[in-house]
């Protein structure tokens, strides 16, 4: 049944994308160039052979969101998490829009296992008597 709903929701996205017709300058250039790593099919771009997310804030939200809140994985960091979208997408500053996306995420950021030792208490000097 989860996979139902994935498969679903992704060809909710898909649609989607497909109704949007906006292109960025960079895929425009690629698609111009016609040297393979850009192509058209369907009603979709596809650039290094991903899916090409239109610049459009809330259809690229809900994708993090899903790929980010899955019920079988939980949230993944930023590291996993660019390496589950870039099977399918791709979209300009993709890697800068998961870091900040994971970084807005309180369960995350709660979660977050911390590096630093904890802070010791201080020792003061004490104070001499005399000069040095």
């Amino acid at each position: 049944m989860l996979g139902r709903k994935v498969m679903t929701e992704e060809s909710d996205i898909v649609k989607k994308i497909q109704k949007n017709n906006t292109r960025e300058k960079k895929i425009t250039q690629a698609l111009e160039k016609k040297d393979g790593l850009a192509w058209e099919e369907d009603g979709m771009a596809y650039m290094e052979e991903r899916i090409y997310v239109p610049n459009n804030k809330k259809l690229r939200e809900k994708i993090l969101k899903e790929y980010h809140n899955p019920v079988d994985i939980g949230h993944p960091g930023q590291y996993r998490m660019l390496e589950l979208l870039k099977r399918t997408y791709w979209w300009p500053e993709l890697k800068e829009y998961i870091k900040k996306y994971v970084q807005g995420c309180l369960k995350c950021q709660q979660n977050k296992v911390q590096h630093q030792q904890r802070a010791r208490e201080l020792h003061p000097l004490e104070i001499s008597k005399g000069p040095w």
